[in-house]
């Protein structure tokens, strides 16, 4: 900020700069609400949508059955492995039972236990057919729950197949929506990149600067931080392929730039050195001075050799004298520092 420029319109640039800052965050809010919402306009796409649609839920509702038949059937076999066990252990206490009463018999020999022996005996083999009948209850449970699992792997693995084969069809498509979804941002924001370079290059000085700069920094913003995130990669060859293209005709435009500035300094620095104190802004040349650089040609110079009243190196006056006070002063002072006499007045 030049040092010539008055405190309070200082005050008042930063003041406004702050506008232009407000201004640009809430264009930047509702630019990254819409980006965001542009989604919306495409119908998600699942692999679901490009599976078969007569086989798929077929499958689907195979796997539901077989899951649920699975289930049950567990839950059926732990009943079953429960009562087996019960009937286990009842046989068991059964046997030993009969053994003890066995072996008293043995030693007394008594004939009139002959028909106790028949009855235990069929006691016996009826808890021997009930653990039996408690194992086959158990077995079919498990060869239940063996088939509901082949049947939901079956199911699952031609399901699968499916996917496979519809998978490539799927990408392909996502890859499609992708570019689309990123053609709408690019219709958005591109507009407003452009429409924030021509007000950059013929509207930045104007009266209503501050909301000309936060539209140009809500543009910048949205183009290359709220679009290019969403830029398909393919591998990451587009990437790179825009980066490039970006490059070459940012490079391009500098170098033409460049260019366009040193004809235009050459064309100046021919000029009679009034005509171009004339053309020169004031703070501009102010501000230049205030770097130690000539404001015609802005090569370096020593601004505190009092010998240098003339620039080195294109001979714009930089130093002259007060005609009334014989004061060094400023070239571009518009008034003696010394004595007050306005600039064009009081020169020689």
């Amino acid at each position: 900020m030049s040092k010539s420029m008055r405190w309070s319109e200082k005050w008042f640039r930063r003041g406004l700069w702050l506008v232009a800052f407000v201004f640009a965050w809430f264009l930047v809010g509702l630019g990254g609400t819409i980006v965001g919402d542009l989604p919306q306009v495409e119908q998600r796409q699942t692999l679901d949508d490009f599976l078969d649609p007569q086989r798929a839920p077929a499958l689907k509702q195979t796997i539901e059955a077989a899951q649920r038949a699975g289930r049950e059937a567990q839950d059926a076999l732990d009943q079953a492995r429960l009562r087996l066990q019960t009937a286990q252990a009842n046989n068991r206490a059964a046997r030993e039972t009969f053994s003890n009463w066995l072996a008293t018999r043995h030693a007394t020999e008594r004939p009139e236990q002959d028909e106790e022996l028949i009855q235990r005996t069929r006691d016996l083999d009826a808890y021997r057919k009930a653990e039996r009948e408690a194992l086959t209850a158990v077995e079919a449970q498990e060869q239940a729950a063996l088939d509901a699992s082949q049947t939901q792997q079956r199911a699952q693995d031609q399901l699968h197949e499916m996917e496979e084969a519809a998978r490539e069809t799927y990408l392909s498509a996502q890859r499609a929506q992708e570019l689309r979804v990123f053609l709408y941002r690019l219709a958005l924001t591109l507009p407003l990149l452009v429409a924030a370079g021509w007000l950059f290059a013929k509207k930045r000085h104007g009266t209503y600067w501050p909301f000309v700069w936060g539209f140009i920094f809500f543009a910048v913003f949205a183009f290359f931080v709220e679009l290019v995130p969403y830029l398909p990669s393919y591998g990451g060859y587009v990437r790179y392929v825009v980066g490039i293209v970006l490059t070459v005709v940012g490079g391009r435009y500098a170098i033409r730039a460049l260019q366009r500035y040193l004809e235009r300094q050459q064309q100046a620095e021919a000029l009679p050195d009034s005509q171009r104190r004339h053309e020169l802004d004031y703070d501009l040349a102010l501000k230049r001075l205030s770097k130690g650089v000539c404001p015609g040609c802005e090569r370096a110079v020593d601004m505190k050799d009092p010998q240098n009243d003339f620039c080195p190196h294109c001979g714009m006056g930089l130093h002259n004298r007060c005609a009334s006070c014989h004061s060094r002063k400023n070239a571009f002072a518009r008034y003696c520092h010394g004595c007050g006499t306005p600039a064009e007045l009081a020169t020689k």
